[in-house]
């Protein structure tokens, strides 16, 4: 998430960013909101280690599905390299 952050504010133009920043930040707060009732919910129904198991499983399928869809992003590069 820092990572992320970081580079959303290398790659917006000056008077986009804090605009781009507020949205995202309002994006950021909702997820995590909705990760914490959907984590609650499975913990719930089918218990916590359920619950971590299936978290973990799902965090390692979106990453891969990322690396395969967006190769660009996967060999993005260092952060200093950024061009502003």
């Amino acid at each position: 998430m820092v990572i992320r952050h970081t580079l959303v504010q290398l790659l917006t133009s000056d008077e986009m960013r804090g605009r781009v920043s507020a949205i995202n930040s309002m994006f950021i707060g909702a997820s995590n909101e909705l990760g914490g009732f959907e984590s609650g919910a499975v913990a719930a129904l089918f218990g916590a280690t359920a619950s971590v198991v299936s978290g973990g499983i799902g965090t390692l399928e979106v990453v891969g599905i990322i690396a395969v869809r967006y190769p660009k992003l996967r060999r993005y590069g260092r952060l200093g390299s950024v061009p502003t």
